[in-house]
C-alpha cells in the first residue's frame, strides 16, 4: 500500500499526533495532574467552538436524510445492545459509546473526500452535522440517567422515575457537547451567517480541536497500562472497526440503500473510535484507561477494515 493511498494518508496523521504525545508524555513534558487541566480546555472550550461553528451553516431543508436515519438506526441498536452486555450502568454507556461513535472529522472527511469525491463528502458532512448531536446526546441522556439512578440507591431514596429522566435530560442539554450543537442548529436557521470578527476565532478554536485532542490521547496513553487494558480494548475496537461497519452494511443494503450513499455510511461506520469518547469518558470519570487504549487501537485497527470495507463494497450487487 504506497502513503498516497486514501486510508494511509488519513490513518498516518492521526497515529502520528497520538505519538507526539505518546513521546511528550513519556518524556515528562506534562505531569498528570496537568493531563485533567488539558482535557477540560478541550471538552469545554475548543469542542462547544468546533460544534457551534459546524452546526451555525447547516440548513435542515437541504439534507439528504434517508441514509444517515439508517446509520443512526443501527448504532442505535449496537448502542443498547453493548449496553446489555456490559451491565446496564454509567460505565456501560462510555464503552457502548466507544462501540458506535466514529472519528468523522479528523479521518473521515479526508478519507472519504479522496476516496470518493464531492458527492461523497456531501453525505459525509450531512452525517456529521448531526453525529455528535444524535450520539453523544443519547450516551449523555443514558448516562446521566444510570447516574441519577446509582446515586438514588445509594443515598437509599426512592427513584421517581419522572425526574429522575427530568434531571437526566436537563444536565443532557445543559452540556458542553449538545448544547453548542442545539444553538448552532437555530442559528443557522436565521440564515445571519457568523461574522468574521467571530467566525475566524471559532474557526481556529474549531482548528486547534484535532490536533490537541489527538496529543492528548497519546499524553494519557503513556501513563496508561496499556497490557491490563489490551484486551478489553482490542474488543471494544473490533465491535467499532469491525461489528458496526458489517452491521450497517447488511442492515443497510436490507433496507435498499446502494451505490454511493451505502458505501459512505459503512465506512463511515468502520472509522475507529472518535477523541469524544475519550474526552467523555475524561469527563465522567468513567473507563478512561480502556477507551484511551482503544482509541489507540482501533486506529491501527482501521487501516485493514476500511480498506476491506472499501475493495467490497463494489462487489455488492446493485
Amino acid at each position: 500500500m504506497s502513503f498516497d493511498h486514501p486510508v494511509l494518508s488519513s490513518l498516518l496523521p492521526v497515529v502520528l499526533l497520538i505519538g507526539v504525545g505518546l513521546l511528550a508524555g513519556r518524556a515528562g513534558w506534562m505531569r498528570p495532574e496537568s493531563v485533567r487541566d488539558l482535557s477540560n480546555l478541550v471538552f469545554l472550550v475548543l469542542t462547544p467552538a468546533l460544534l457551534f461553528r459546524t452546526m451555525s451553516s447547516v440548513h435542515l431543508e437541504r439534507l439528504d436524510m434517508r441514509p444517515v436515519a439508517q446509520y443512526f438506526g443501527v448504532a442505535a441498536l449496537l448502542f443498547f445492545a453493548m449496553l446489555l452486555v456490559y451491565g446496564r450502568n454509567a460505565r456501560a454507556s462510555v464503552l457502548a459509546l466507544a462501540g458506535i461513535f466514529s472519528n468523522t472529522l479528523m479521518i473521515g472527511v479526508p478519507l472519504i473526500g479522496l476516496a470518493y469525491g464531492e458527492a461523497g463528502q456531501i453525505l459525509l458532512f450531512t452525517l456529521i452535522s448531526l453525529h455528535a448531536l444524535v450520539l453523544l446526546t443519547l450516551a449523555t441522556v443514558v448516562l446521566e440517567f444510570q447516574i441519577a439512578h446509582e446515586q438514588a440507591a445509594l443515598s437509599g431514596r426512592p427513584r421517581r422515575l419522572g425526574r429522575t429522566l427530568g434531571q437526566a435530560i436537563r444536565s443532557a442539554v445543559l452540556h458542553p457537547v449538545p448544547l453548542p450543537i442545539l444553538a448552532g442548529l437555530l442559528y443557522a436557521q436565521t440564515g445571519w451567517g457568523l461574522h468574521s470578527l467571530v467566525d475566524k476565532p471559532l474557526q481556529l478554536l474549531g482548528q486547534a480541536f484535532g490536533p490537541i485532542a489527538l496529543v492528548l490521547v497519546g499524553i494519557t496513553l503513556s501513563q496508561t497500562p496499556i497490557g491490563k487494558n489490551l484486551g478489553p480494548a482490542f474488543r471494544l475496537s473490533l465491535v467499532k472497526t469491525v461489528v458496526h461497519p458489517v452491521l450497517m452494511c447488511v442492515i443497510g443494503w436490507t433496507l435498499g440503500l446502494r451505490g454511493l450513499a451505502l458505501s459512505v455510511m459503512v465506512v463511515a461506520a468502520a472509522l475507529p473510535i472518535g477523541a469524544n469518547v475519550f474526552l467523555f469518558s475524561q469527563r465522567y470519570q468513567k473507563e478512561e484507561e480502556t477507551v484511551t487504549a482503544a482509541v489507540a487501537v482501533s486506529t491501527l485497527l482501521a487501516l485493514l477494515g476500511m480498506s476491506l470495507a472499501m475493495a467490497l463494497l463494489p462487489l455488492l450487487p446493485s
